[in-house]
């Protein structure tokens, strides 16, 4: 009888290793599949290639709780906002992180938050200011002069400076604190 127990019990922990295993696959998967649809229908837009983007994913997730895929998640979402190219895009990924560990919600809803206020500047600073990041009336006139005279780029990197200034640093922090680094 306990041999029976011993092999019942064997058979039904390898079944749920298995199950376990394809749904980590499965995940993996389809983050991907999502990542190059997203630059495919952008048609590459931001500039970045998927490797770039998946070694962004695997590095910060050796630094934060974000495991790749769900890196990937949000940057499939912010490839969708197609004025968010190149360096404006690698240093929003990070900043997206922090912005959902501060603000105890989730990678999917900051990605657009960031995404919104990032590809049009003006509106999105407003929209921004609604869940408490602050901008300065001297901030806004800058960020919309920028706009109005083609420097999206510079206005968008004072829209990351700002919410770098609020939340810099959140995601890491949590990473090395209590059971982060266990995680």
């Amino acid at each position: 009888f306990a041999i029976g127990a011993v092999a019942a019990f064997g058979l039904v922990a390898g079944a749920e290793f298995l199950s376990g295993s394809v749904e980590i696959y499965n995940e993996a998967a389809q983050a991907q599949g999502q990542l190059v649809a997203s630059l495919e229908s952008t048609r590459y837009a931001a500039g970045l290639s998927e490797q770039a983007l998946t070694a962004q994913a695997e590095a910060l997730q050796r630094l934060t709780l974000y495991d790749d895929d769900a890196t990937k998640s949000a940057q499939s979402l912010l490839l969708t906002f197609t004025n968010i190219r190149g360096e404006v895009f690698t240093n929003a990924i990070p900043v997206i992180q922090d912005m959902a560990t501060k603000m105890g919600t989730d990678l999917a809803g900051s990605a657009v938050q960031v995404g919104k206020a990032l590809n049009d500047p003006i509106k999105g600073i407003t929209a921004l200011q609604r869940v408490g990041v602050s901008f300065s009336e001297t901030q806004k006139q800058h960020i919309a002069h920028l706009v109005e005279t083609n420097h999206a780029a510079e206005a968008q990197g004072l829209i990351l400076a700002e919410l770098e200034k609020e939340f810099g640093g959140s995601a890491r922090a949590a990473a090395a604190m209590g059971t982060g680094p266990l995680e």
